[in-house]
């Protein structure tokens, strides 16, 4: 009797666990499309470490998105992430990636920690993080050209590749009118000081109008951080563009598309 009724209770729980996984839905497949999986120009500095086999040092400089702010570890942030993805795509290469996110921080305040936070470092390669928090604190967008062109010169100053990161595509940030005019402004002072962008904003746009994810998949709870889909996601796509870039020859920098609202 006593083992009729294990079995009817194994039976039972058999039946409710495909029921239990299908409260929970797969995540989709990151899939970046080939616009995220290139820049616009090349990394020489990159390219001649990897070519050389030497370590690489990346500083990835930023406010909540490159903090990790969303992600339920550091392990799971953009930064770390990415360091995942180089090293498998360059075997053999050391990567050391330096996380400088400091959470509501804006462009000019990262400027003022330039010294300590990036020159120290040596880096091979700055990912700058801009744009967010100047919308988010009502800046407008009318101060952070000069900030940003202060901030290349003197990044490109250390002998340093640099790569521009454009704000996230999300509910608190489309609200500011200000918002595309900021995505289009990174673009252009990067066309001006001949660096290249890694367009966030336009991944994050293509998860929700093209693809037809909701927010709420790719965002926090808060939904306007990522989570940790979305910065592996970004991250994934990210290693995929530095890939591309610091294995091209050294070249112009390439037109951008026109920016698309």
């Amino acid at each position: 009797m006593k083992s009729r009724k294990l079995l009817i209770a194994a039976g039972l729980l058999l039946c409710l666990a495909p029921a239990a996984r299908a409260e929970t839905p797969a995540k989709p497949a990151c899939a970046p499309s080939s616009e995220h999986l290139r820049l616009s120009g090349s990394l020489p500095h990159v390219a001649t470490r990897i070519a050389k086999r030497e370590p690489v040092t990346i500083v990835a400089m930023g406010s909540s998105s490159t903090a990790g702010v969303g992600a339920t570890s550091a392990e799971r942030n953009y930064p770390n992430q990415l360091y995942k993805h180089l090293t498998a795509r360059f075997p053999g290469v050391e990567f050391h990636i330096i996380n400088r996110g400091m959470s509501g921080a804006v462009d000019r305040q990262m400027l003022d920690r330039f010294e300590e936070d990036v020159k120290s470092a040596q880096p091979d390669l700055v990912l700058w993080q801009v744009g967010t928090n100047a919308l988010l604190n009502s800046d407008g967008i009318s101060k952070e050209g000069d900030v940003m062109r202060d901030g290349l010169r003197r990044l490109r100053a250390i002998g340093a590749d640099v790569v521009l990161i454009d704000p996230q595509y999300a509910p608190k940030v489309l609200k500011d009118p200000d918002a595309e005019p900021m995505v289009e402004l990174i673009r252009s002072i990067a066309r001006e000081e001949g660096v290249p962008v890694f367009h966030r904003w336009g991944q994050m746009k293509e998860w929700k109008e093209s693809r037809h994810i909701p927010f709420e998949t790719f965002l926090s709870q808060d939904l306007f951080h990522m989570n940790d889909w979305s910065y592996a996601c970004w991250a994934e796509a990210l290693s995929g563009a530095i890939s591309w870039a610091s294995t091209q020859p050294t070249i112009q920098f390439a037109a951008q598309p026109a920016f698309r609202p």
